[in-house]
């Protein structure tokens, strides 16, 4: 070995703080908890870890056999020794066990710069996400959770209305969890995953709003770890990935960091619809700006540290005209019979989002044993939703979303334990408000003029919505409540090698509260050659049913959680991580809830349908009969309030282990298997309760009939088998809608036996070191399970299913209506080969690169989104299809490399192959189902070279540019050209499927991610 020289303790402290700063590019503050340190040292020495910013110091006792585990060590830079000749600087990351030996060496070989130690002795599938890539990297946007994209398993996407989802693999944005500070962000109430995420569009719903602002502000993410599967049994309430993130914290050095980003509509693209409108962009900028500051106030003991974030923005779409061929086959412009008012409402639209985000926090050092934080996070949104396709801006609404969480930790350490005890409250609001009391109004064409690619069943096409939304746009959901959480470490216990053993348990008390839908109302208008009518021929609304049920839902949910962990390091080799936990939790909703009466009385009753009446060969016969030939026992699903359970079956092993084959972590196999278990969001098992309080009748209306389509005077013009009354104009009132009753029009029953959803992990694979690069190549198997979803319960009197039977809209509960019963149906399979490459910043390179290439061969039964499943009988019986929410292949690369004078350029190149799209083939029989689910892949497009291969292209850069101002501040410039190439990335979801042609995209529709966009950046830090 080089010898090096003996360095006095000046320079040491000198290069300890030039390390600091180096590593953590110019500014970063310490990060809460999360990361432990073990090892070899001599044997009953001390080993001493102090963080060179905060002050922090942990000792601990070397035992009898060398070993040795520090816990609770907040992610940053130490100074660690056990004695002379043993001192060594070491940085740690998040959510990580770091292995590194003190063995006393001659006085001049003691290195001063900071050794980055990775985490490869583990079992977990996952990737640290640094605050270099956090600086270099552009983005899309300043949701941390964007960064996730480039770990392999994960995709980060943001859609032609800026919302944006993060998926782990085929499951849906409901099965990830994210962790800030070791607590999780759980959405109780709706799909999203996080709270403040909730925005899933729901099928026959409209676009609902959601997921475009950040869950957390960025300034005061240091760093984070995203686990794709594998975890280990402290993660709970999650079946996808796993993300925790790390939050900064003051340090002995006050900082402070100012910043701005701006962009417009001249500093983008067109995007393609706005090119077929004639190419005309809404101009309105974008910002995002924001401060932080940390610093001391008492040294080695208290320090402080406040962001705080703003984001506005505005979300360009357009309102356009449907897409429709005649029966020759020619593009057909029914909305030209439209009157020139209403036609002014077809072009961009645009709808602005205003978010402010708070993040607070204070730590005190209470002694070398004890760590005290407090911190607290306020989201608050506002956003104009709901303008784009065929909804004019005047049916717009407003969206709130506010988000209040704090949480206080108490850690204690000593030579033989370590305790994290937590004490957190959250408080989350999300609700869709409408602009005006005005009801909306629709204007529906009805000719002959063949079949729509878009929906070949209906035999009429909506045109344009202005004025209001309907009864399911408008909802209110909250989530309040109070949780403890208290994990205990035992480390250094000797038994056939070392053991840290980890017991934790959680108790939350959490109050959710949801009203599905409102009274809104929406009117229909028949337009023809002839112009539109005078009076509307339907109307959809929500009618309250008088059941003496209130239309809002409450449950006052008890969660509670246990695991156990053992961390076995068998010896320099292997490795065991063995863990398991158990979760349960009381939904008084559900388990209390009773079927309404007349419900029970209808179902139970005689069966009104034909082939049940006298003569018929069903006759006298009840509906549950009915119900029964069709294979549906309908006692499953009916409650009493005594009759079901929560699940308690929620056990949970998680295996894993790692065979270091060398002993010097430079080749080190792993793999796993476990199984983790998610919930059921409170959106669906609350639909017994609200839908059995509001209905949402769709009425159709007998008008003179000169017009031979004209209302429900001739055959129903849709499949709804609608409510069919005389007209009158006192049903445009409020009063008269309600006047008109409808029945409760559908009941919702949820199987009695209900379970949460899971999944089943497994993985094989090797991590690599070679040369400065960490390689990892990963086969990982993950099959989801139980997921909720609903399905037609309605039967004819033979019991048949309902394909031969007027589309399953028919047939349903007598003098009530259409019955949707939910199981644990949905399912994905899902086998993964993740490879992923990452040569990590040093001052000394000057660069830093990874790669992440994701290769899925994946199955779902059920749209991953959705919560219904219309398209076949059972739900429980559907073959599976290729998933429509991960690509078979993915590719993600990044770089960054600092230049002369001060510049660092920054890249990434994204690559996804076309996602499966679902669409509908009429009338084609399935030999097995009866019925065709006309899916395809859409044609793809051209990369640079080769043919027509990817769904999805992205090549993103930046350069940033530091200028030196006095008092030691610094001021970066920076410009994102995002999408530099300005690739068309259509939106699959808005694909063509006309079966049995081959699915094509809309060349004239929304695209994912964005157009060449340009993004100026400026940081001021001090």
């Amino acid at each position: 070995m080089k010898k090096q020289r003996v360095v006095p303790k000046k320079q040491v402290a000198s290069a300890i703080a030039a390390a600091v700063s180096a590593i953590l590019a110019q500014y970063a503050h310490a990060q809460s908890a999360d990361a432990t340190l073990r090892g070899k040292a001599p044997a009953n020495s001390e080993v001493t870890a102090k963080n060179t910013e905060t002050g922090l110091v942990r000792h601990v006792k070397v035992g009898a056999d060398g070993n040795y585990t520090v816990l609770g060590l907040p992610p940053g830079i130490y100074q660690v020794d056990a004695g002379p000749g043993t001192a060594k600087v070491v940085q740690l990351s998040v959510a990580t066990t770091a292995t590194l030996d003190l063995q006393p060496e001659p006085i001049e070989n003691v290195i001063v710069t900071a050794k980055h130690l990775v985490e490869v002795k583990t079992s977990e599938v996952g990737t640290g996400i640094s605050l270099h890539q956090i600086e270099t990297i552009p983005q899309l946007s300043r949701n941390f959770l964007e960064f996730a994209d480039t770990v392999a398993g994960m995709s980060f996407q943001v859609d032609a209305n800026g919302k944006t989802s993060i998926h782990s693999g085929a499951q849906d944005t409901s099965s990830t969890n994210v962790y800030i500070d070791g607590v999780g962000q759980k959405n109780y109430v709706r799909q999203g995953g996080i709270s403040g995420q909730a925005g899933s569009d729901k099928q026959f719903g409209t676009r609902n709003p959601g997921d475009n602002g950040n869950p957390f502000p960025q300034l005061a993410i240091g760093e984070y770890k995203v686990i794709t599967s594998n975890y280990k049994a402290e993660y709970d309430q999650i079946s996808g990935a796993a993300i925790t993130a790390e939050t900064k914290s003051g340090t002995n050095t006050f900082h402070g960091q100012v910043f701005g980003n701006y962009t417009t509509g001249s500093w983008r693209s067109p995007t393609p619809a706005e090119e077929a409108a004639g190419g005309t962009k809404y101009g309105a900028p974008s910002k995002e700006y924001g401060f932080a500051v940390g610093g001391p106030i008492i040294l080695d003991k208290l320090h402080f540290f406040f962001t705080y974030e703003g984001k506005k923005f505005t979300t360009p779409d357009v309102v356009k005209p449907p897409f429709v061929k005649d029966s020759a086959g020619n593009i057909y412009h029914p909305e030209t019979f439209l009157p020139a008012g209403l036609r002014a409402n077809y072009g961009p639209v645009a709808n602005p989002f205003n978010e402010d985000l708070y993040f607070g926090k204070l730590d005190w050092e209470v002694s070398d044993a004890d760590r005290l934080e407090f911190s607290a996070k306020y989201r608050k949104e506002k956003q104009l939703a709901g303008a784009g396709g065929g909804t004019a801006p005047s049916a717009a609404y407003n969206y709130l979303n506010d988000d209040l969480r704090t949480q206080l930790r108490w850690q204690h350490t000593n030579d033989r334990w370590f305790n994290d005890a937590l004490i957190t409250t959250e408080n989350t609001k999300d609700q869709p408000l409408p602009l005006s009391d005005k009801p909306g109004l629709q204007y529906v064409f009805n000719g002959p003029i063949g079949t729509n690619l878009n929906a070949p069943e209906y035999p009429y096409q909506p045109l344009l919505q202005i004025d209001g939304q309907g009864a399911r746009t408008f909802y209110h959901a909250v989530q309040t409540g109070f949780g403890l959480q208290d994990d205990l470490t035992f480390p250094g216990l000797s038994w056939a090698g070392d053991h840290t053993i980890k017991i934790g348990a959680k108790l939350k008390d959490v109050r959710l509260t949801e009203s599905d839908a409102s009274t809104a109302a929406v009117y229909s208008y028949y337009v023809t050659s002839a112009g539109v009518a005078d009076r509307p021929f339907q109307v959809f609304f929500g009618n309250k049913v008088n059941n003496g049920i209130p239309i809002t839902a409450e449950s006052t949910n008890k969660q509670f959680g246990v695991y156990f962990q053992d961390d076995w390091v068998v010896n320099s080799h292997l490795t065991w991580n063995l863990g398991v936990r158990y979760d349960y939790e009381q939904t008084p909703t559900f388990t209390g809830f009773v079927t309404p009466a007349n419900f029970v009385a209808a179902i139970l009753g005689p069966d009104t349908q034909p082939g049940t009446r006298p003569g018929d060969p069903f006759a006298g016969q009840t509906y549950a009969q009915s119900l029964a030939k069709g294979g549906i026992n309908i006692n499953d699903y009916i409650s009493n309030g005594h009759n079901r359970k929560n699940p308690t079956n929620e056990i949970q092993p998680r295996l894993g282990f790692s065979v270091d084959i060398n002993g010097d972590q430079r080749h080190v196999a792993f793999g796993g298997v476990g199984r983790a278990y998610d919930r059921n969001v409170f959106d669906i098992l609350q639909k017994e309760t609200t839908k059995a309080a509001l209905s949402e009748p769709t009425i159709q209306f007998r008008v003179p009939s000169p017009n031979p389509a004209a209302g429900c005077s001739s055959t129903p013009i849709t499949p709804l088998t609608p409510t069919c009354i005389d007209w009158s104009p006192a049903y445009l009132t409020p009063a008269g809608l309600q006047s008109i009753g409808g029945g409760a029009g559908e009941v919702d029953l949820i199987a009695n036996n209900l379970k949460a959803p899971y999944s089943d992990q497994f993985s094989i694979g090797i991590r690599n070191k070679l040369g400065d690069w960490n390689t990892t190549a990963t086969i990982v198997r993950i099959n989801s399970h139980d997921g909720l979803v609903g399905r037609f319960g309605n039967r004819p009197a033979d019991g048949s299913p309902w394909y031969s039977n007027t589309y399953g809209w028919g047939q349903g509960v007598p003098g009530i209506g259409t019955l949707i019963l939910y199981d644990n149906a949905k399912e994905t399979r899902n086998t993964q080969l993740l490879l992923s490459a990452e040569k990590a910043y040093t001052i000394e390179s000057g660069w830093a690169a990874t790669l992440a290439y994701t290769y899925s061969s994946a199955k779902e039964n059920v749209y991953y989104s959705e919560e219904y499943q219309f398209d076949y009988p059972d739900s429980r019986t559907i073959p599976f299809h290729p998933s429509t929410a991960a690509a078979r292949h993915r590719l993600v690369a990044t770089g960054s490399v600092d230049v002369r004078w001060g510049i660092t350029l920054g890249g990434k190149l994204t690559l996804e192959t076309p996602k499966y799209n679902l669409g509908f083939g009429c009338c084609t029989p399935d030999p097995v189902n009866g019925y065709f689910y006309a899916a395809q892949y859409p044609k793809g497009q051209r990369f640079l070279l080769g043919g027509p291969a990817f769904g999805y292209r992205a090549i993103d850069v930046q350069a940033t540019k530091d200028f030196d101002l006095p008092h030691k501040m610094v001021l970066q410039a920076r410009v994102d050209v995002l999408n530099a190439t300005n690739f068309k990335n259509y939106d699959a979801s808005a694909a063509f499927n006309p079966y049995p042609n081959p699915a094509f995209y809309d060349t004239n529709g929304p695209i994912v991610g964005v157009p060449r966009t340009i993004k100026l950046n400026f940081d001021v830090k001090w």
